[in-house]
């Protein structure tokens, strides 16, 4: 490859995971002279990071590639060279379908097999044809990422340590796109956290399809779970906050429970999905859990950390699904009471066992019951927020506001806060009273910088 300057443009889509890869695929490229440009007009190379797990996502997908190969004519017309690129769980379930479909598309990779960047690119450039790449490589695509140099981050940072799923929840993609569970040694998780701590990161949120089922080895040749590890990173220098997700109740260990009590860095904020409050939808569903499993394991979390957070994710109109099933899961999230929620209606995924059910529910039926649901989880979120009132809380700013003088932060509860203030507090723990709030966040007056 040449070395006059190229723009990259990467547009996200879905989880976290995927937030924390785009930013893995900037830091591999940036050695290969590439610059980030928010407008994939100009870009020399247009990265579409792909998930799975929304409706219709594989379609969406198709829809955007007509649009950039628009684009991709346009600047050939012009003597500007555009390559095309589809990564992420799409790509990885999609593979050879995607260069069938959309014959503008140059190279498609799987979300294990970023790391390969450079090398995809160059065989895109010696044979002149689509590269499709969809293995599964994960340890050695860490191993790969641990060795490049991190660019600065921002006061708060995603930072992998565990991806893939063994559950096959019969609605769900990821053991298919994202592979089996495999958890990063605690060494390389350590070295990367280090690196990023001291660049000024001062809030890490731990990610993985199944967080909470992280055993990674140390160099003992020992077993470290979550709460093990999240005890090693909070003995490093510079790192004041930890936070994790996405949990599954059936990974959940005492130890971990245990560490919300023991632990002033992991934040009292817990996401942990149940997707259903109906014993018969969760089995349905293959989560390997009861609703009684998932309440009870609320009340030991509650117990350990009193002013706990919680969030959870929904899916209503699941196969089957009846008026009494529905009326379970609303059930439980008034018994829960959530902080906030992700609530979604159900939609097939291919090859999952679920999208070949016969008890498909209407598309109005489900509509109904997601408006209800989030409307109870609203209301929910809105006491929540308002209980805040009044009270101080730790805020860790990261940005200017929108207006002059304004700076915003987190919350423990990971709310985001607005403040008065210099700039000169970005990336500190301010002491704020809170006063208000609004629409989707709050404002207060800080004390002082601890």
């Amino acid at each position: 490859m040449d070395n006059a300057p190229k723009k990259v443009f990467v547009k996200t889509y879905g989880c976290q995971m995927n937030v924390y890869d785009s930013e893995r695929m900037r830091d591999v490229l940036r050695p290969l002279g590439y610059a980030e440009t928010a407008t994939p007009e100009e870009a020399d190379l247009v990265i579409l990071n792909t998930c799975h797990i929304r409706e219709k996502a594989a379609e969406k997908v198709y829809s955007e590639l007509g649009k950039i190969r628009r684009m991709k004519r346009t600047r050939a017309e012009l003597g500007a060279e555009m390559l095309i690129a589809v990564a992420g769980c799409v790509a990885q379930a999609e593979g050879e379908e995607i260069v069938r479909r959309a014959p503008a598309v140059d190279l498609v990779f799987g979300p294990q097999t970023y790391h390969r960047l450079p090398q995809l690119l160059a065989r895109q450039r010696a044979a002149g044809e689509a590269v499709v790449e969809t293995e599964f490589p994960a340890e050695e695509k860490f191993e790969e990422l641990d060795s490049r140099p991190l660019p600065r981050r921002g006061v708060a940072a995603f930072l992998t340590v565990q991806e893939g799923c063994d559950k096959f929840c019969s609605f769900c993609v990821v053991p298919y796109t994202r592979g089996s569970e495999f958890s990063r040694p605690v060494a390389q998780v350590l070295g990367e956290a280090r690196r990023m701590a001291g660049q000024g990161v001062k809030e890490f949120t731990l990610l993985g399809q199944n967080v909470n089922a992280y055993h990674g080895m140390d160099n003992r040749g020992r077993s470290l779970g979550l709460a093990g590890l999240v005890a090693e990173l909070s003995r490093i220098e510079g790192i004041e906050r930890l936070r994790y997700t996405t949990s599954h109740p059936r990974d959940m260990t005492g130890e971990l429970i245990a560490a919300h009590a023991e632990n002033a860095k992991l934040m009292p904020y817990l996401h942990l999905p149940v997707q259903s409050g109906s014993d018969s939808i969760l089995k349905a569903m293959n989560r390997g859990h009861t609703a009684e499993f998932y309440l009870r394991l609320i009340e030991r979390f509650r117990a350990a950390r009193p002013d706990l957070a919680v969030s959870g994710d929904f899916i209503v109109g699941f196969p089957g699904e009846t008026d009494k099933d529905f009326e379970s899961t609303l059930s439980l999230i008034r018994e829960v009471r959530y902080a906030s929620a992700f609530s979604f209606k159900y939609s097939p995924r291919p090859g999952t066992p679920a999208a070949e059910s016969t008890k498909q529910i209407s598309e109005s039926e489900k509509s109904a019951r997601l408006q209800e649901l989030q409307a109870l989880i609203h209301a929910q979120q809105t006491a929540f927020n308002a209980a805040v009132v009044g009270r101080t809380l730790s805020v860790l700013l990261e940005k200017p506001g929108r207006d002059a003088g304004q700076l915003v932060g987190r919350s423990p509860y990971l709310q985001s806060v607005h403040i008065q203030a210099e700039p000169g507090l970005i990336g500190t723990i301010v002491d704020t009273h809170i006063m208000g709030v609004g629409t989707n966040s709050l404002w207060g007056h800080h004390d002082h910088a601890v």
